[in-house]
């Protein structure tokens, strides 16, 4: 597969052009947005000729974990250090403390059901809120041992909950408790009617944003580390295994974090760090780097959402950003 482009094939631009400070960001005022850019011609039917990328809330300490609630047409994300969730309402455009304490919460994402499942660093446990509003402790422990720090979660059309596990919670007090680790860095799967978990890898250092492509065949891996890679995996038929795992994306000193898939099979990814580089890069289904969507901020993570899932939203460091596109997220993603 394709390495990553180096800064020079992409055009540099901050959110006004060239100044990119987070205090004095405004939209694009003319259309084509300059900062949603092709870099192979197979992106331009996804660019919408009059629509830019937009700023919808800035004031986060680090923003992650987005979740689209089409059913209540609002959106849901997590600001890890302070230790809340917040909520914008698509009608108002307020925004709102949605909960707090959170225990430093991070990954979130909706079930089948429609419910609520949450990482928390804090309590190094997955939980889902039900639509009485109890909390339901799904996982906080393997074979007797505490998780990490439960970091990003997807819900398989099974019901099943797969979910990564790196130790970035427990290594200081900023996103929850200083601890040493007790288990691997795995990837979890727990079974939808079962509860039992399963080890699916533990082979990647520090196992971060996932999704599966569509038809659920193949699962995306992110492996942010000092050397950072998206890995690809075959899902078996009953998605009890994975297999074949190679590297997608070999990202090198980049910071890829969450991913999500498109209908097309696009490859959606929040990327940083630093100028040029810092916003979402979108790949083929073959790896090629198709588009670029150039933030003053790092991306952290993304999800789809609004009424036809082609509203894309992007959590920043310190801000949340949409834009339309030319297709839509896969459901459940």
């Amino acid at each position: 597969m394709h390495a990553k482009v180096v800064m020079g094939e992409i055009m540099h631009l901050s959110a006004q052009g060239g100044k990119g400070e987070r205090s004095g960001w405004s939209p694009t005022l003319r259309y084509p947005d300059p900062l949603v850019q092709s870099i192979d011609a197979r992106f331009d039917k996804y660019k919408l000729g009059n629509a830019s990328v937009e700023r919808l809330f800035t004031g986060a300490r680090w923003g992650e974990g987005p979740v689209w609630f089409g059913d209540g047409r609002f959106f849901l994300w997590s600001d890890i250090p302070a230790n809340c969730m917040r909520r914008w309402d698509e009608v108002t455009g307020a925004v709102s403390v949605f909960r707090a304490p959170s225990n430093n919460s991070n990954g979130n994402t909706r079930d089948r059901e429609g419910r609520l499942v949450t990482c928390e660093h804090l309590t190094r446990r997955v939980t889902r809120t039900e639509h009485d509003g109890n909390i339901t402790v799904i996982c906080d422990s393997f074979k007797g041992k505490r998780l990490n720090s439960p970091n990003d979660v997807i819900v398989k059309s099974d019901g099943s909950i797969w979910f990564s596990d790196p130790v970035f919670g427990i290594l200081g007090n900023y996103e929850g408790d200083v601890a040493e680790p007790e288990l691997p860095t795995n990837l979890y799967r727990v079974d939808g009617k079962s509860g039992a978990m399963t080890v699916m890898t533990g082979e990647l250092n520090a196992p971060n944003g996932l999704c599966f492509s569509p038809g659920e065949k193949k699962l995306y891996v992110v492996e942010t580390a000092s050397h950072s890679r998206i890995h690809v995996f075959d899902v078996a038929a009953d998605g009890g295994k994975i297999s074949n795992g190679k590297v997608f994306i070999d990202a090198g000193s980049d910071a890829p974090d969450g991913i999500r898939c498109d209908i097309d099979g696009n490859l959606w990814c929040a990327w940083g760090t630093g100028e040029g580089l810092d916003g979402v890069r979108v790949y083929a289904p073959d790896g090629d780097l198709i588009g670029h969507i150039s933030l003053p901020e790092r991306c952290a993570n993304i999800c789809f959402g609004g009424a036809k899932r082609n509203r894309l939203f992007m959590v920043a460091s310190h801000s949340l950003y949409s834009l339309f596109v030319g297709t839509q997220g896969l459901a459940g993603g």
